[in-house]
Formats: structure tokens, sequence, C-alpha cells
């Protein structure tokens, strides 16, 4: 039996028919592991320890409303954890990169995945352009003259923030967009970082394909499909989740980068394919294992905890 503990957004709160840490959770408990959950808000490191409250999640169960029991907090040793899972969702900010740099005083200790060393050094907009020949046109600076010069070079193009997620503040601008100029200056005057621009892919339209890798292989994909009038298809913001096939240029684009995954300890990752192109790929916390298996593919959550079996017992 394992000791795992989850760092994560409330569990009370999830969505247990689409929530991919839910079901992971579901499963460890299934296997008769005991299952804790924590915010990155109570992190402590004193003394060469990390610690953090936690609470025991039992009787975890898929019923909305009653699926977890959560027995009363308790300050825990996470080096006397077998696992820790770093699951809660972005923004990448300071308090991000700050939680995965004390959890990576548990080296040598206690299994953390993803690598919190590595989820801090790939953010994924960026981590995604060391492969520049698999991603389209990209451009990451706060230099608004050279988003201009980028948008005259490419005319239809997507700007988005640098360490956004879930589809927020992606704005597609078409060659006659009179808002151009506007846009820029709100991304300035909200965002301190960097911004993106990228040529716009037609492709979009028949969907964003989520790819999902086990230590560096793909195990499953589904397909995001925009709703009618939007360019964006995270399911976030009304994305319909729809089975395909993985292709040719799919599995090329897996061999090149799951050996870079698993050499950084970036376990479990999701990448967003449109088209021919890499978009990005996320390694904080990945989504979409519920939709794979309710499309006939893989158990995703059941793989995991096999991985994770196996690695404690080498």
């Amino acid at each position: 039996m394992l000791k795992i503990a989850i760092q994560m957004d409330p569990i009370e709160h999830v969505d247990v028919h689409a929530d991919t840490t839910f079901d992971m959770a579901l499963e460890a408990f299934g296997r008769g592991h005991e299952v804790f959950v924590f915010g990155p808000e109570t992190l402590q490191l004193q003394d060469g320890a990390v610690r953090a409250r936690v609470r025991r999640a039992n009787n975890l169960k898929r019923e909305q409303g009653a699926h977890v029991h959560l027995v009363d907090e308790a300050l825990l040793d996470l080096g006397d954890v077998d696992v820790v899972l770093i699951r809660q969702d972005p923004p990448f900010n300071m308090a991000y990169i700050t939680a995965a740099q004390i959890l990576e005083r548990l080296e040598g200790r206690t299994l953390v995945l993803n690598n919190p060393r590595a989820i801090r050094d790939a953010p994924e907009k960026l981590f995604v352009t060391e492969f520049e020949d698999l991603t389209p046109p990209t451009l990451i600076t706060r230099d608004m003259k050279a988003v201009q010069d980028f948008r005259l070079a490419h005319g239809d193009i997507i700007l988005k923030p640098l360490y956004g997620n879930g589809g927020e503040g992606v704005f597609r601008v078409k060659p006659d967009d009179g808002n151009f100029n506007a846009l820029l200056e709100l991304f300035a005057l909200t965002y301190r970082e960097p911004m993106i621009a990228q040529k716009f892919i037609p492709a979009v339209t028949s969907g964003d394909k989520r790819i999902i890798l086990l230590d560096g292989e793909a195990v499953g994909a589904i397909n995001r499909v925009p709703a009618k009038g939007e360019t964006r298809s995270n399911m976030h913001v009304g994305g319909k989740a729809e089975p395909v096939e993985m292709t040719e240029r799919d599995q090329e684009i897996c061999d090149r980068i799951g050996p870079a995954l698993a050499e950084r300890g970036l376990v479990f990752a999701g990448i967003d394919v449109i088209g021919d192109y890499l978009t990005e790929i996320n390694v904080t916390s990945p989504t979409g294992v519920q939709e794979v298996r309710q499309f006939g593919g893989a158990d995703i959550s059941a793989l995991f905890w096999d991985w994770v079996e196996g690695h404690q017992e080498k």
C-alpha cells in the first residue's frame, strides 16, 4: 500500500465525471492506497523538512456531491509519504514556482510527479519552442513593434498570454482587425510577462487534438472541437470532446518529444496538436483521461498507477 499526497485544487468542488485528478485519486483509492489531498498554500519548509496540511480522502466514489469524505486536517511531513502528485491548475506564476522549489527538497526521499524542477523549468508555452520545427511560427515578447512586424509577416495570428490557461485571454486577430493595437495595449496593461503571437492554423476549426503521454509514450488522444463562432477549443469555454485516431504526424511528434519528457521526469504530460503542428506541452496538470476512456480508449489512470507501483518496486 502506498501513501499518496495530491497537491490539487479543492477536491470538494471537482466534476467527478470530467476531472483528471479526481480520476487518478479514485483509481489509487480503489487499489487500497492511502490518499491525502492538500493545497499548495499549506506547504511549509522548515529546517529542511517539507510539510503540508493535508486531509485524508476516504470513501472516494464517482457520485457528484458525495464523492469524497475528508478526514480532519493534519500536518504531514511529505518526506514520510511515498508519492506526491503536483496537480493544481495554473496559473504558472511565482506562487506555483515557489511551491515547486519547496517540493524539490523531497528529492531522494519521496517520488514527486511531475518532477518539480522540470515543471519549474518547462513552462508549457516556452518548453514547446525547443521543438521549433514542429511548431507554427511563434513569437514571445513584450516588444510591441516586434508583434506588429510579426502580424505583417503572417497576417492572421493568435495573441495569448504566456502563462494563461484554459483558453483565457486568447484572441484571434485577422488581417483587417481594427482592434489589434488596442489589444496590444490591453496585454501591456494586464500582464507583466511577455505575450505569445502565433500564426493562426485554420485546421483548428476541425479540432485541437490532446495527446496524453506516460513516461514519454503516447497512451491516448481526444479531439477538442471549438464551439460555433469560437476560435478556442478548450472545454472550459465550450469546446466539445470527440474520439480521434493518432496520425503518422502525431506519432512523429510524440517520438520526437517523448525522450525529452522522460529524461526530465515529466512522467504525465499532455500535448496539443493542431493539424500538423505541436502548439503546447502541458506538464502542470494535463487533463483528458476521462474523455479518452469514455470514447473507448485506454484507462490512463490505471496505466499511471501501474507505472508508479512498478517504479516503487525497483
